[in-house]
C-alpha cells in the first residue's frame, strides 16, 4: 500500500509540474523579411530580451525568414495563426503587411518598422493603432542626416535619391529627407529600383548624375548594399546612408539606430502583453530613445573626408 501510495503521490506531483510548465510555456512567431545586418540584430535583440523577462525554457520561438519574397511572409504568418502562437514578431515592412491581413487576435509586434501609419493606411497617425498591432519604429531624425550632407558636402547641388519602390516606409524617408534639403536648394532626384535585380543600373545612374547618393533604411537596399557599393564606389560619388549596414559596405556616414537595442526594446513589450496581461491596443509605437552617429574610415579617408570634422560633430568609427 505504501508503494501504491507513494506512485500515486508521484504521479499527482509529475502531472502538477507538466500543468505548469504547459501554463508557463508560450509560443512566439518570428517572421524575418529577409537577412541582413540590422533584421538579423533586431531580431536577437528581441529572443535576448524575451527571453531575460520570461525564461528561456518558457519560450518557444517559431522563427522563420521570408527571403525577401512577400508571398513567403503570408505563408509563415498563416502558419503561426494555424500554430495558436500567443505572440507574433513581423521584422519589416513586408513581414507586418502579412501579419496585419492574417490575424486580428493575435498580437502582433513589429520591428524594423519606419512609420506605422504608412504601413496601416492610418492618416494622421498618433503613434497607437487600437488594433492588435504596435512595436518599435527605427525612424531616425531626416533633418540631420539632411544637415550632415549639408555639413560634409557645402557645395552640393544634386542629391540623388536611391530606394526601393516596394517599400513604402522608404517612399515616406525620400519625401522627408526632400523637403529638408530643397529647403536648403539642394535639386533631389528620385531613383527608385522595384527589386535586387535592377539595383547595379540604378545606382549607376544615379551616380552619373548626382553628387551626393542619399540611400534610406531601406530593406532591399540593405540587403544588396554590396551590389551598391560595386556599383557606385569607383565614380567618387559618395554615399550617405539611412543605417549602418549600408554605411558599412558603401556609405560615407550614417546617423541611425541601433537595431539591436530596438529588439531588445520590442522584446520587453512582447514580455508585458504575455506575463504582464498588458492589452496591445493601448501600447503606443515606441522609438529608439538614442540615435547612433557613425563614419566608415576606410571609405573616408577614400573620399578624403576628414573624419577629425565628423569626431568633432558626435561621429565614431564604425566598429568602434
Amino acid at each position: 500500500m505504501k508503494k501504491y501510495f507513494l506512485l500515486a503521490v508521484l504521479l499527482v506531483v509529475c502531472g502538477a509540474i507538466l500543468t505548469s510548465c504547459g501554463e508557463a510555456q508560450y509560443t512566439v512567431g518570428i517572421c524575418q523579411q529577409m537577412p541582413h545586418i540590422a533584421l538579423d540584430s533586431a531580431t536577437q535583440g528581441f529572443r535576448d530580451a524575451l527571453e531575460a523577462e520570461l525564461g528561456k525554457e518558457n519560450i518557444l520561438f517559431l522563427e522563420q525568414n521570408a527571403q525577401g519574397e512577400s508571398t513567403s511572409c503570408t505563408s509563415i504568418i498563416n502558419n503561426f495563426v494555424n500554430r495558436n502562437a500567443d505572440l507574433i514578431l513581423s521584422n519589416g515592412t513586408t513581414a507586418l503587411q502579412a501579419a496585419v491581413n492574417g490575424t486580428t487576435e493575435i498580437p502582433v509586434l513589429g520591428t524594423s518598422i519606419t512609420d506605422y501609419g504608412t504601413v496601416l493606411g492610418i492618416e494622421n497617425f498618433s503613434g497607437l493603432t487600437g488594433t492588435n498591432v504596435s512595436g518599435t519604429s527605427d525612424l531616425t531624425p531626416l533633418d540631420q542626416q539632411a544637415q550632415m550632407i549639408l555639413d560634409l558636402y557645402p557645395d552640393t547641388k544634386n542629391v540623388g535619391l536611391l530606394y526601393c519602390s516596394a517599400e513604402p516606409n522608404s517612399d515616406y524617408q525620400v519625401k522627408g529627407i526632400r523637403t529638408y534639403l530643397e529647403q536648403a536648394g539642394i535639386t533631389c532626384t528620385d531613383y527608385p529600383f522595384f527589386d535586387s535585380n535592377e539595383i547595379a543600373a540604378v545606382a549607376q545612374a544615379c551616380a552619373a548624375a548626382s553628387d551626393v547618393i542619399y540611400i534610406p533604411t531601406d530593406n532591399t537596399a540593405a540587403s544588396s548594399a554590396q551590389a551598391i557599393g560595386g556599383a557606385i564606389l569607383h565614380t567618387g560619388v559618395p554615399v550617405i546612408g539611412g543605417d549602418e549596414g549600408i554605411c558599412s559596405s558603401c556609405g560615407i556616414a550614417t546617423i541611425c539606430v541601433d537595431y539591436y537595442q530596438l529588439g531588445e526594446m520590442t522584446g520587453r513589450m512582447a514580455a508585458e502583453i504575455l506575463k504582464g496581461g498588458t492589452d496591445i491596443t493601448e501600447m503606443p509605437v515606441s522609438y529608439a530613445p538614442e540615435y547612433l552617429r557613425l563614419y566608415n574610415p576606410e571609405l573616408c579617408e577614400e573620399f578624403g573626408v576628414d573624419t577629425a570634422i565628423l569626431e568633432s560633430l558626435g561621429y565614431s568609427p564604425i566598429g568602434d
